[in-house]
C-alpha cells in the first residue's frame, strides 16, 4: 500500500463514523421533512401518500382554492422572524465586539477568567434562565419595582410578551455565539498595522474603517450566521417571553406539528426556514473563498 493510499484509507477511517452519523440522524430526517411536505395532510392528522404542493401555496400563493386559501399572515410571521433574528445579530454584536476587544488586551489569568464567565450560562438550564427573565420583566418584577419605587413611572410598563422582551431573551443566550467567533478574529488582530496606521495620520476612525474592521470582518460573518440561523427557528424564546402575542416561525411550526397535527403543512413551514439558512451558508462560503483569494493576492 502506497502513502497515498494509506493516508486515504486513514481519513476514511477516522471520517467514516461521523459520516454515517450524519447520513442517519441529519440527512435521514431532512430527507423525511422534504418528501412530507410534499404530501396531503390527514383528515385526523398524519399524512396521506399523495402528492400535494399547496402545503407551500398556503405560505407563497398558490393555494389550492378548493380545500384551503392564501393567507398573508405566513409571509408576515416570516419577515417578522427575519426582522427579530436580524435585530438579535445586532445586538449580540453590539454587545461582543466591544467586550472581544477588552478581553483580548487583558492578561492570560483574567482572559481564561472571562471566557468561562462567557460559556458560564451553558451550564444552567435555557428554561430556568428564561423564567428568570419573566421574574425580571413582569408587571411586579425587578424592572417595574425598581422604577416605580423611585418615582419615574405611575404605572407598571409593559416589558413582557412583546417584541422587545424576545430580542433580549435571544440577545442573552445567543451571546455566546456571537462572541467567539469575534474573538478569535480580535485576538488574531495584528496591532502593528493598527499602530503603523495611526502613526502615518490615519486617525481613530480611518484606522478602525479600514484596518480593524476588515480584519476582524471574518469572525463578524461567521458569528452573524452562527446566531441569525438558530434565531430564526427559535420558537422556546419566544414562547416564554412573547407568550401568544409575538408569534415566530419556530412557535408556528411547533402548533402545526403539535396542535394542529398538519404535519405536512409544518413541514412546508420547516423547509422555508431550512431554504433560508441555505442561502445564507451558501452566501457565506462564497463571501469567505473570496475573501481568502483576495488575501492570497495581496500577499
Amino acid at each position: 500500500m502506497t502513502i497515498a493510499s494509506r493516508r486515504r484509507f486513514q481519513l476514511a477511517l477516522l471520517l467514516g463514523p461521523v459520516s454515517a452519523f450524519l447520513a442517519v440522524f441529519f440527512l435521514g430526517p431532512l430527507a423525511i421533512m422534504i418528501v412530507t411536505s410534499f404530501l396531503a395532510p390527514g383528515l385526523y392528522g398524519g399524512v396521506e401518500w399523495t402528492f400535494y404542493p399547496h402545503n407551500f401555496g398556503r405560505i407563497l400563493g398558490f393555494a389550492d382554492p378548493m380545500f384551503e386559501e392564501f393567507d398573508p399572515i405566513y409571509i408576515a410571521i416570516f419577515l417578522r422572524s427575519i426582522e427579530i433574528a436580524a435585530l438579535t445579530v445586532l445586538a449580540t454584536l453590539l454587545v461582543c465586539y466591544p467586550a472581544a476587544f477588552c478581553i483580548a488586551r487583558l492578561s492570560d489569568r483574567w482572559k481564561n477568567f472571562c471566557l468561562f464567565l462567557i460559556t458560564l450560562p451553558f451550564f444552567t438550564s435555557l428554561i430556568v434562565r428564561l423564567f428568570v427573565w419573566v421574574l425580571i420583566l413582569r408587571q411586579t418584577g425587578l424592572v417595574n419595582e425598581v422604577l416605580l419605587s423611585t418615582g419615574l413611572i405611575e404605572r407598571p410598563l409593559d416589558l413582557i410578551y412583546t417584541k422587545g422582551a424576545i430580542i433580549l431573551g435571544m440577545t442573552y443566550v445567543f451571546i455566546p455565539f456571537m462572541f467567539m467567533p469575534v474573538y478569535a478574529s480580535v485576538e488574531k488582530l495584528d496591532w502593528t498595522l493598527v499602530r503603523a496606521s495611526l502613526d502615518l495620520g490615519a486617525g481613530p476612525v480611518r484606522t478602525f474603517l479600514r484596518i480593524i474592521l476588515p480584519l476582524t470582518a471574518p469572525g463578524i460573518a461567521g458569528g452573524s450566521v452562527i446566531v441569525f440561523i438558530p434565531a430564526l427557528g427559535n420558537f422556546v424564546v419566544p414562547a416564554v417571553l412573547g407568550g401568544a402575542k409575538v408569534m415566530m416561525f419556530g412557535n408556528l411550526i411547533e402548533q402545526q406539528f403539535l396542535a394542529a397535527r398538519n404535519w405536512p403543512f409544518g413541514a412546508a413551514l420547516a423547509m422555508m426556514v431550512m431554504s433560508v439558512m441555505l442561502i445564507m451558508m451558501i452566501a457565506h462560503v462564497i463571501l469567505s473563498g473570496r475573501r481568502g483569494a483576495a488575501a492570497a493576492l495581496a500577499r
